[in-house]
């Protein structure tokens, strides 16, 4: 027993000895290393407003508040009422009758005058019987369709207040806008009113249709239906652009939208209130956007701007001394690197208004002013271009109104059928669904004018000198 007593206390004195000497020498030269390693990497604590701005999420993130303040209620909900006709049913073929039935389709608007003129996407009325637009305080009122360019896809439409001021928004300039900017979709997606999304501008000058005839701002804010006629808006709550258009393999929004740029909705809503349609200033020239391939066959040493290929006869472009073979690289201050940033920039100039062309020519930078004229040509669906003609060729064919064919359709099918009915370049339009044309604007107004379903009536002086009217479904 006295054994195991002595045996428990040379082992508790032994780790007594073990512990103390661990504390004395061991632990104090730890303390000693770890203070000499936070010397060596000291840690400081920051408190200057700049440094701790890197952590605040709420300075970094962009505020849109007072862009939403200043654009959600000048922002409507348009609805249009349609009618059109209904599979047939027994009693409509028993009776002779055509069933009709209402359709209704919806979209947003944005009120450009406390006056009430809403301008919106021609898609969204076309065809409408009737207009109808939702306040954001849920006040309705009718609208009036006062024109519309189905080429720029816009619409102005005309509201009755009583006197009382709307929230209105003003057109900022679109030219200004720049890739990576942040923007506002304002607009009533899904009859959801109200709905804001945000997004960045993704690429300008986009052209969807693959004919250089449109001039888009990209962004990658959410556009869903019902979006379409709402404004894209920057942080400064100004108006940049009318909300047209989705690419989607699905019909709902999948991360591209795309909006017709403000500089050319203003353009398109100041001639529908001054003349009752649009007036473009052509410039005539012939070509298309340079590429390093193009660039390489043609010996050209630069692979961007617009190559003129050729410049069309009475215009301000050959007036001016434009030449094949010129590349253009700037309209007044815009840079002209593909088709759709001329034809964009176009779009926003009338006729007469005067721009000046930055050019190279062999080599050598040179600046035209260049006055832009009204177009004189248009294509006429089903049969091609045609241009206004002189008072000295229609007197050839004892006429005093007339469109000059310029060139035929290039449909195989229907070329083939024009000229075995002695049609052809040269011949004269003399009417369309019985309207005479004087000018190409009749001929758009007549096109714009003809109904869904109304055939296209088209009388022809043919070459054997008779008029023919024919008729196309």
């Amino acid at each position: 027993m006295k054994k195991i007593l002595t045996l428990v206390c040379v082992s508790a004195l032994g780790g007594l000895l073990t512990l103390g000497g661990y504390k004395l020498f061991v632990e104090k030269n730890n303390e000693q290393l770890a203070v000499e390693q936070s010397s060596d990497f000291p840690v400081f604590v920051p408190t200057n407003n700049t440094v701790n701005a890197i952590n605040d999420n709420s300075i970094i993130a962009p505020n849109f508040v007072t862009a939403v303040e200043k654009s959600l209620d000048a922002v409507v909900h348009v609805k249009n009422t349609s009618i059109v006709s209904a599979p047939m049913s027994m009693r409509d073929l028993f009776y002779g009758q055509q069933s009709q039935r209402a359709q209704v389709g919806t979209g947003s608007g944005v009120i450009i005058s406390p006056t009430g003129y809403i301008v919106t996407n021609n898609h969204v009325i076309k065809n409408a019987n009737e207009i109808s637009i939702t306040l954001n305080n849920n006040k309705e009122y009718m609208a009036e369709l006062i024109g519309s360019d189905e080429s720029t896809d816009i619409a102005l439409l005309k509201i009755e207040t009583e006197d009382e001021d709307l929230p209105f928004m003003a057109f900022g300039d679109s030219d200004n806008a720049k890739i990576g900017e942040w923007v506002l979709a304002v607009g009533n997606p899904f009859n959801l009113n109200s709905t804001v999304t945000a997004g960045i501008i993704s690429a300008k000058s986009r052209d969807l249709s693959g004919q250089n005839t449109q001039s888009f701002i990209q962004t990658d804010a959410a556009v869903n239906p019902g979006n379409s006629g709402g404004a894209l808006v920057n942080t400064n709550g100004d108006l940049i652009g009318i909300n047209t258009a989705i690419s989607s393999r699905t019909g709902s929004y999948i991360g591209y939208s795309f909006a017709v740029p403000s500089n050319i909705a203003r353009k398109i809503v100041n001639d529908i209130m001054e003349y009752g349609n649009v007036q473009n200033g052509i410039l005539g020239v012939v070509g298309g956007a340079l590429n390093s391939k193009f660039a390489e066959e043609k010996g050209l040493d630069i692979a961007e701007g617009f190559y003129v290929s050729d410049i069309q006869e009475d215009t301000g472009a050959e007036k001016a001394g434009i030449k094949s073979g010129d590349i253009i690289k700037k309209i007044d201050n815009v840079e002209i690197n593909k088709f759709s940033d001329l034809s964009g920039y176009l779009k926003t100039k009338s006729p007469d208004d005067v721009v000046n062309v930055t050019l190279l020519r062999d080599g050598d930078e040179k600046i035209l002013p260049v006055t832009l004229l009204k177009n004189s040509s248009y294509e006429i669906p089903t049969i091609g271009i045609v241009k206004n003609t002189s008072v000295k060729e229609l007197k050839n064919f004892k006429l005093d109104y007339g469109l000059k064919i310029s060139s035929l359709t290039n449909h195989p099918k229907l070329e083939s059928y024009w000229r075995n009915n002695g049609v052809e370049e040269g011949s004269i339009i003399t009417r369309l669904n019985g309207k005479k044309l004087y000018s190409v604007d009749d001929a758009k107004n007549a096109i714009k004018n003809k109904s869904y379903d109304e055939p296209l009536q088209i009388e022809i002086l043919n070459k054997e000198g008779e008029k023919v009217v024919y008729n196309f479904r």
